[in-house]
């Protein structure tokens, strides 16, 4: 197997983390009652949060589907997105601003765990395996972390 596949592994499982870490940044320091702010249609941090981690939690066992050859999940299974979320944020929404943070970090790491058991091909470019955690993780936190960003700085 080249180096430059295997340096794709490293790099995106990386990025993930890396994404990860800029999303912890947005909502570091954030009390309750911030978190829990409505300014994004009917959610605010609280929810993004909750919905991100969902999403990590749905998409592990997706990994060990395709190490196997499989699709990750069933064709049509996430088709409709809005009725996903509003799923994933209806059951998170009892829970506190420290207990959505600490299920985020764990959900993360079972992602990022499950992706790299993952043989180094999956991450080549134009791979599954690579195009699922990127979108999932990746672009996925930083989507939400230049949204909270700019929610904050108009807070100012």
């Amino acid at each position: 197997m080249g180096d430059a596949i295997r340096g794709d592994k490293e790099k995106v499982l990386r990025d993930a983390d890396d994404a990860y870490e800029e999303l912890r940044q947005a909502v570091a320091g954030l009390d309750e009652a911030q978190a829990r702010t409505v300014w994004l249609g009917s959610w605010g941090v609280k929810e993004i949060l909750t919905h991100i981690s969902a999403w990590d939690r749905e998409m592990v066992p997706g990994f060990a589907r395709m190490d196997r050859g499989e699709a990750p999940y069933p064709a049509g299974t996430y088709d409709d997105y809005d009725a996903w979320n509003a799923r994933f944020v209806e059951q998170g929404k009892n829970a506190s601003h420290r207990e959505v943070l600490e299920t985020l970090e764990s959900s993360h790491r079972s992602l990022v765990e499950a992706a790299g058991k993952l043989g180094e091909q999956h991450f080549a470019a134009g791979a599954s395996g690579r195009g699922l955690l990127e979108s999932i993780a990746a672009q996925h936190y930083r989507e939400h972390a230049t949204q909270i960003r700019e929610w904050r700085s108009s807070q100012r």
